[in-house]
């Protein structure tokens, strides 16, 4: 069994990283006017740079720029979307985790013109990564997927008066997206990783019934989405690796939803074309690894068994276990390593120390290493 050379790799990661306090306190002091546009991007970029060195150091192979010129891993991209905008409603998501709950409010959007895409969205911020970044390492671009515009707002969302019928929104998404990836290619990048919570959120019975009663046919919707992904990366070129991350929701060490991926596997994973799953298996909320077994050959798996959420450090003994047991539903060359999500999906971080977060990283470096060679 030998280490990959193309992604997803055996030992990988999901995207965001945990923003150093210099970052926030320059975010802070832009938010009220005492730090400048450029004194900003200076910032940002010497703290990417850092970062970088972070992944390198880990024994990484992919690379990316932590999302630090982001507030959210998905708004940040939707509303840079042409024919998108937020709007004054706020958008309220229910957060859980071992000490009680508590609430994550960002602003609503409102399709209200042709959806387009120009320009390619985060395409200065992937040339300062890769500028950077170390010529063993791939330079990774997380963006939110298409289902995530959708999701976020539903149908009650999209003005009728721009789009009467909604398979025009979703032909005119798709193809917006299908432009980003081209364009992001010609600025060089080779590998592209679609993150969404719905496809997950979907298998939880919580979910659906909300989805139910905002009108939508929450029994169908994966399968819409997975046609809409599929669409915007049919044509994307050879040497391109495209991923998709899911996850049940990630906000200061909080998630959303539960439930295993059997109501979306089948379809999911014998329909999506990308090249891997990183999929969240931190904890018994993701449940078990019986619908891997829908996986095709060539699809790779990437197993998120260490999370995020915790700074307790996992054994890698038990993740050597754990690898096993999913290695009876799809073949273990398939299989890859990775933390459950990101560290820091928005700007506040999970409940974890830079320190902790690097020995996370190096641990999955070192257990797909022991795994695979």
């Amino acid at each position: 069994m030998s280490s990959r050379s193309t992604p997803p790799f055996r030992a990988d990661h999901v995207g965001s990283l945990l923003r150093p306090r210099r970052l926030l306190d320059a975010r802070a002091g832009h938010a009220n006017g005492s730090v400048s546009d450029a004194e900003l991007a200076d910032a940002e970029d010497q703290a990417i740079i850092d970062v970088v060195d972070l992944q390198r150091e880990a024994g990484l192979y992919t690379v990316t720029d932590g999302e630090f010129r982001r507030t959210s891993w998905h708004m940040d991209f939707i509303y840079q979307l042409e024919g998108v905008h937020r709007t004054e409603e706020q958008l309220e998501v229910h957060f859980h985790n071992a000490g009680g709950d508590l609430d994550f409010t960002s602003a609503g959007l409102v399709v209200d013109g042709p959806v387009r895409i120009e320009k390619p969205i985060f395409g200065e911020a992937f040339d300062f990564l890769a500028s950077v970044a170390p010529d063993d390492m791939t330079p990774k671009l997380t963006i939110p997927s298409p289902s995530m515009v959708h999701y976020r707002g539903g149908t009650a969302a999209i003005d009728p008066s721009v789009y009467p019928d909604e398979d025009q929104f979703w032909d005119d998404l798709s193809a917006a997206y299908a432009r980003q990836v081209r364009l992001i290619y010609d600025r060089g990048c080779r590998y592209l990783q679609l993150d969404d919570t719905s496809l997950a959120y979907l298998n939880d019975p919580e979910q659906r019934a909300n989805v139910a009663a905002q009108g939508r046919d929450a029994e169908h919707q994966h399968e819409r989405y997975i046609r809409q992904i599929n669409a915007a990366i049919a044509d994307r070129p050879d040497d391109m690796a495209v991923t998709t991350h899911m996850c049940r929701g990630n906000y200061r060490s909080s998630w959303a939803a539960s439930g295993s991926y059997d109501f979306v596997a089948e379809a999911l994973f014998s329909q999506l074309d990308v090249d891997g799953f990183f999929l969240e298996y931190d904890d018994e909320r993701s449940g078990g690894f019986e619908p891997l077994r829908f996986v095709p050959e060539g699809k790779q798996v990437v197993l998120g068994l260490v999370t995020t959420k915790s700074p307790v450090l996992e054994s890698k003994d038990d993740l050597k276990r754990r690898i096993d047991e999913a290695a009876k539903y799809v073949p273990l060359e398939q299989l890859c390593l990775s933390p459950q999500c990101g560290f820091s999906s928005t700007v506040e971080g999970n409940n974890l120390t830079q320190e902790e977060e690097i020995a996370k990283l190096r641990l999955v470096v070192e257990v797909a290493a022991e795994v695979w060679g």
